[in-house]
C-alpha cells in the first residue's frame, strides 16, 4: 500500500476508535441514570403497570449509532484521503525533483513555499544539495577539459619534435633527446598532480597526528636551494600546530604554498615568510611573500585548475598550474579553509587554517 492509503486508513481508523469510545460512554451514561422500568401514571392516576425503558431505548440508540458510526467511517476515509494527499504533496515534490536529478538534470530547484516545516526543510537541504551538486559536476567538467588539453599539450610537442627529426638529416640528437626529456617530466608532473588531487578529493587517507610547524620547517628546509638561487630570504616560526590528517598530503600543501612564494617573488630581494599560529579549536598556516601587486578580483581565481600568471608561464619554474589548486583540495579534504589575500605593496597572503588535533589523543 502507499504512503497515502495507509495515513488514510489511519485517520480513518483513529476517527471510528474515537467514535466507538464516545458511544459507549454515552451507552455507559445512559445506562447509570435511566432506570431499568418505569411505572405509567394515565391522566395522574396511580397504576400498577410498568415501561421497559432500557430495552426500548437500546432498540433506539443502537440502529443510530451503527448509522453514526457507518457516516464516520465514510467521513473519515474520504476526508482522511484529502488530508493525505495534501500531507504528502510536499513530498511529491521532492520526490519529482529527485527523478529529474537522477536523470542528470541538476539546475532545477524544488523552492518549497509555505510555513517552515520538516517538509520544507526537507527541500531547501534537498536544493542545497542540488546546488552544490551542480558547482562540483560543472567544476569536474571544467577540470577534465583543462586536464586534457594540458595532457596534449605536451603530447602534440613531443609529436612534433620527433617528426621534424625524422625529416632533418642535420638534426641535433643531443638536442633533441634533452627536449622530449623536457617535455616528458613535465607530462609526469602533471599527471602526478592530477593524480595527487584526485586522491585529496577522494580523501583516501588515513589521519594521523602531524605538526604543521615541522612540515613547514622540513618544506622550508627542502626549498632551500630554490631560494637561495632565486635571492629569496625565507623566515620561519611560530607554534606546534598539531592537526589531524595525512603526513604526505599536508606536506605537498605546505611545499606548494613555499616554492610558489619563492617562484612568484622579486627575483634578488625577495622575502618569503612561514609562520604556524596554534588557537584553541584550529591551526592556522599562514605563507605569505613579496612581489607584484596584484588586483584583488584575480587573487580568488588563482585556486582554479591550470591558473597561470604571465610570469608563471614564461618562467624557469612554470609548473604545471594545479598548486594552489591542489593546496584548495587538500584543505578541503581536511576540514579546513584556505584564504587568499593580497598584500599591500605587493605579493600574497596564504592563510590556512585546519582543525587542531585533540590534546594528548590518537587521531
Amino acid at each position: 500500500m502507499s504512503v497515502r492509503v495507509k495515513l488514510t486508513l489511519s485517520y480513518a481508523g483513529f476517527l471510528m476508535l474515537a467514535s466507538v469510545l464516545l458511544l459507549a460512554a454515552v451507552w455507559v451514561f445512559l445506562l447509570r441514570y435511566v432506570p431499568e422500568r418505569a411505572l405509567i401514571v394515565p391522566d395522574g392516576t396511580l397504576t400498577h403497570g410498568v415501561f421497559p425503558v432500557r430495552s426500548n431505548l437500546l432498540r433506539v440508540f443502537a440502529p443510530r449509532a451503527a448509522a453514526v458510526l457507518a457516516f464516520l467511517l465514510v467521513f473519515g476515509l474520504v476526508g482522511g484521503w484529502v488530508l493525505a494527499g495534501r500531507m504528502l504533496a510536499p513530498l511529491t515534490r521532492i520526490t519529482d525533483a529527485t527523478r529529474l536529478a537522477t536523470d542528470g538534470s541538476l539546475s532545477h530547484r524544488i523552492r518549497l513555499a509555505g510555513r517552515a516545516d520538516e517538509f520544507s526543510e526537507l527541500a531547501d537541504a534537498f536544493d542545497t544539495m542540488l546546488e552544490r551538486l551542480e558547482e562540483h559536476v560543472a567544476e569536474q567538467r571544467r577540470f577534465a577539459a583543462n586536464a586534457s588539453h594540458e595532457l596534449r599539450t605536451p603530447l602534440a610537442i613531443s609529436k612534433a619534435l620527433l617528426d621534424v627529426a625524422r625529416t632533418d638529416p642535420d638534426r641535433d640528437v643531443e638536442g633533441l633527446i634533452e627536449r622530449l626529456r623536457a617535455v616528458n617530466t613535465r607530462a609526469i608532473d602533471l599527471t602526478e598532480a592530477l593524480l595527487l588531487v584526485s586522491r585529496a578529493e577522494q580523501r583516501s587517507f588515513t589521519r594521523e597526528r602531524v605538526d604543521l610547524s615541522l612540515l613547514a620547517e622540513e618544506a622550508t628546509e627542502t626549498l632551500l636551494p630554490l631560494a637561495e638561487e632565486r635571492g629569496v630570504t625565507i623566515e620561519t616560526g611560530g607554534d606546534v600546530g598539531p592537526v589531524p590528517g595525512s603526513r604526505a598530503l599536508l606536506l605537498q600543501l605546505v611545499l606548494n604554498l613555499v616554492q610558489n612564494a619563492i617562484v612568484h617573488n622579486l627575483p634578488g630581494r625577495g622575502t618569503v615568510g612561514v609562520h604556524t599560529v596554534l588557537r584553541p579549536t584550529t591551526v592556522v598556516l599562514t605563507v605569505e611573500n613579496t612581489g607584484e601587486e596584484l588586483a584583488p578580483q584575480s587573487v580568488p581565481t588563482l585556486t582554479e585548475p591550470f591558473q597561470r600568471g604571465t610570469e608563471r608561464v614564461h618562467g624557469d619554474h612554470a609548473g604545471v598550474g594545479l598548486g594552489l589548486a591542489i593546496v584548495e583540495t587538500i584543505t578541503r579534504a581536511h576540514d579546513g579553509t584556505l584564504l587568499l589575500a593580497p598584500r599591500p605593496g605587493g605579493g600574497i597572503r596564504v592563510t590556512v587554517e585546519l582543525p587542531a588535533a585533540p590534546p594528548d589523543a590518537d587521531t
